[in-house]
């Protein structure tokens, strides 16, 4: 750890020091006067104007831009809209976005499943990266353990769909998510916010902004999250599904001339929140001490409630006006994490089939920004680094058989990528974009895997246990390089109109499977291969009616290969067997509609409307014990990957008080979904809705706010997860994990 903490502070330091000597000779210019005000808006489409002259912008191109201009399919939704409607971490932009998943992990509170239009990675051992990438002020979090990030101290969260692997690397295959923090400003200002609600929920969030003399401010956020459980351990009395985070940001901008901003930001979040042991689904193959629950919050799970993930990060960014038409950005960053986990698969007090773990990663990125603004052409051109380690452990306790399998490993990864992207007006309506980007990954996987008798391993405190068969010990190491284009083309017909065709494709490098087991699959010794897709767009985003109607729509057609499927099933003699299909062929396609009407300044609506079509055409896997892969793509599903998924909502508003009171229901909902690639009607959700609603006065000078936010209404029951062990010796292991109950949530916020 200390290596990377060194290799932080150099690269910071070095980083800083050149860009700051490359713009000295620009310090006195000032910049554009022409920055366009960030926009709020209750409506998932985020107002890209809210009133006369206001727009909203992005930096989804690494610049900033207005929402109507930029050639990708993407929703922009504040901070602020998030918290009146009572969101509190980011799963909730599942609701108001189309074709997107965010849900908690199973067995966790804070590790992140994230799906955009059919692509995404479900399992979160490490060693395996998302699909779905989450930026944090443009820092990639490699892991998504602690990635459940809490809403506060956040300006505004842009969701990119489709594939972004020109700007934003190997990882962005199916979208990325990007959460964009407050610019601290040269302004004093403070907030505190107190929420209380169903199931004793108490949130206190406290935010201050200090300016120090003309060009400094120093800036601090703090979040407290408690909540009961919506269940409990019926077999030990503790809570299931209870919330108990407690998060920090810290920053401080200097920003001594027009032409040079720096931030240094450090965040931490500590969540000790109970594990969520699911709930059985199934009968437990004629093991006695079975009893259903009542609920399907509750669990009978007796490996124990212990849990703790601790994510934490420094970053530095620099920008710095070189003079003319060019400005230098650097950012660098360094993460880590820790995890101690327990998972009971058979959701009973004995040991049937038991998963304690722990977790461990740490990251260090460089990414170097040269960006060009000129009269007819805009772009940047970028350099980026990464150094990971991505490590665990864990026991899978097989009870019956007194036997435990110890699986332990380390995944390195040394990337290294070039890129650009530039955007030319061929004419005043007609603009072309390309972008070219190289990476290349370098990677070393070892996994170790070996039996013992007796409950729970030697690693995991169990002294007297008896070694056994080893099973899996090796290392190896493998490159992986790709170049990812993307090329767009946009006309305007007049303002606030924009139409444009796109192509991008995206990739995910290939790795080693932390779970193979060489005895039963030998070949996962020579780890997995990566997937690509590639990925065509026509899209329209356009403002009408006197900017009293706002549409995004778009279009996509995708060419998936080679996907990464991990394959999870019970062995004979005992464990799991675990290998790593690279799937084969797919194609989606499907399209997006966001719409937002604003008829008069006391009533607006939204409409939000995703439709994705996933279908595998080869599927190319072992079965039944056989040596030769069999196509499977007629009995493959896309899971995670709703048909359709929607969001309608409305917000009327009047003065009331001296203030404005407003009040905006919303319904959402999601078609039928399967939770694993082959489909199981024990675990597989029907569809379903939700019905939200927030009431909120807010004083005439913004000061002071009242609000009282409902979720899940209805009180409907959704499963977001589960797990499938059939058979006795595993206990029947057949578990789901449910989406919150009806809430209710009452609240007061200060600001000054």
């Amino acid at each position: 750890m200390t290596r990377f903490r060194t290799q932080f502070f150099a690269a910071l330091i070095g980083s800083t020091a050149f860009a700051a000597l490359a713009a000295s000779p620009a310090m006195a210019q000032d910049m554009s006067d022409d920055a366009v005000a960030t926009a709020d808006a209750d409506a998932p489409i985020a107002d890209q104007v809210a009133a006369e002259g206001d727009e909203i912008v992005v930096t989804a191109r690494r610049r900033e831009e207005s929402l109507i201009d930029v050639p990708i399919s993407m929703s922009v939704v504040t901070g602020d809209s998030l918290i009146r409607t009572g969101a509190v971490d980011i799963t909730a932009l599942q609701d108001k976005t189309p074709n997107l998943t965010l849900q908690i992990a199973r067995g966790s509170n804070s590790t992140l499943i994230g799906f955009s239009r059919g692509v995404g990675q479900q399992d979160p051992l490490w060693g395996f990266e998302p699909g779905v990438a989450l930026y944090l002020d443009d820092v990639y979090v490699a892991r998504p353990q602690g990635a459940v990030l809490d809403i506060f101290d956040v300006d505004r969260i842009e969701v990119l769909r489709g594939p972004q692997g020109t700007l934003y690397g190997r990882n962005t295959i199916g979208g990325a998510v990007k959460y964009v923090t407050r610019r601290l400003g040269s302004d004093y200002h403070a907030s505190a916010r107190v929420s209380y609600g169903s199931y004793n929920q108490l949130d206190l969030i406290g935010q201050v902004t200090v300016p120090v003399g003309d060009s400094l401010s120093i800036g601090a956020a703090v979040a407290r999250y408690k909540r009961d459980g919506y269940g409990k351990n019926l077999n030990t009395g503790a809570e299931q599904y209870d919330k108990d985070v407690l998060a920090a940001r810290v920053s401080a901008e200097f920003t001594p001339s027009d032409a040079v901003f720096v931030r240094i930001a450090a965040d931490r979040t500590l969540d000790k929140s109970n594990p969520r042991h699911g709930t059985r689904l199934a009968g437990n193959g004629g093991l006695p001490s079975y009893e259903p629950t009542a609920s399907v919050y509750d669990t009978r799970a007796g490996i124990g409630d212990t849990n703790r993930v601790l994510a934490q990060g420094i970053s530095g960014t620099g920008e710095f006006d070189l003079g003319g038409p060019l400005t230098l950005k650097t950012i660098t960053a360094y993460r880590d994490g820790h995890t101690d986990t327990l998972i009971d698969f058979d959701n009973t007090p004995a040991p049937t089939l038991d998963i304690p773990a722990e977790y461990d990663d740490r990251q260090f990125t460089q990414e170097i920004q040269l960006l060009y603004q000129g009269d007819r052409m805009q772009g940047v051109f970028g350099l980026y680094y990464l150094d990971a380690r991505a490590s665990g452990a864990f026991d899978t306790v097989v009870g019956l058989l007194n036997l435990t399998i110890l699986t332990s490993g380390t995944v390195k990864t040394k990337s290294y990528a070039a890129f650009g992207d530039f955007s030319f007006d061929v004419t005043d309506q007609l603009k072309l974009s390309a972008g070219l980007r190289y990476t290349k990954d370098d990677k070393t996987g070892t996994v170790y895997r070996q039996n013992f008798t007796g409950l729970r391993s030697p690693y995991f405190g169990n002294a007297t246990a008896v070694p056994g068969l080893l099973r899996t010990d090796y290392t190896n190491s493998r490159s992986f390089d790709k170049l990812t284009p993307r090329v767009s083309l946009s006309y305007e017909p007049r303002t606030d109109l924009n139409f444009y065709a796109s192509y991008g494709q995206g990739f995910k490098s290939g790795g080693f499977d932390m779970r193979g087991d060489a005895i039963l699959t030998p070949t996962t010794v020579n780890g997995y291969e990566p997937e690509t897709i590639d990925s065509w767009e026509l899209g329209m985003k356009g403002a009408f009616l006197d900017r009293t109607l706002f549409i995004n729509t778009a279009g996509f057609f995708s060419k998936y290969k080679d996907q990464q499927v991990t394959i999870q099933s019970p062995a004979q003699g005992g464990g799991i067997a675990s290998f790593v299909d690279n799937a084969g062929k797919a194609d989606i396609y499907g399209f997006e509609l966001e719409t937002r009407m604003v008829p008069s300044r006391h009533f607006q609506a939204s409409l939000v409307l995703g439709y994705t079509h996933a279908d595998y055409k080869e599927f190319f896997t072992y079965v039944g014990g056989g040596t030769t892969p069999v196509d499977v793509s007629n009995a493959r599903v896309f899971q995670n990957t709703p048909k359709f998924t929607g969001n309608i909502s409305a917000t009327w508003s009047e003065d009331v008080a001296g203030g404005t009171l407003s009040f905006t229901p919303a319904v959402s909902l999601r078609s039928d979904y399967n939770l694993f690639e082959i489909p199981t009607p024990a675990l597989d959700q029907d569809g379903y809705y939700l019905v939200q609603a927030s009431l909120n006065w807010t004083s005439g000078d913004g000061r002071y706010r009242l609000g009282v936010t409902g979720r899940n209404l209805t009180d409907e029951r959704y499963r977001v997860g589960g797990y499938n062990f059939p058979g006795a010796l595993y206990g029947n292991s057949i578990i789901g994990y449910y989406g919150p109950p009806r809430t209710v949530t009452a609240t007061v916020e200060v600001r000054y």
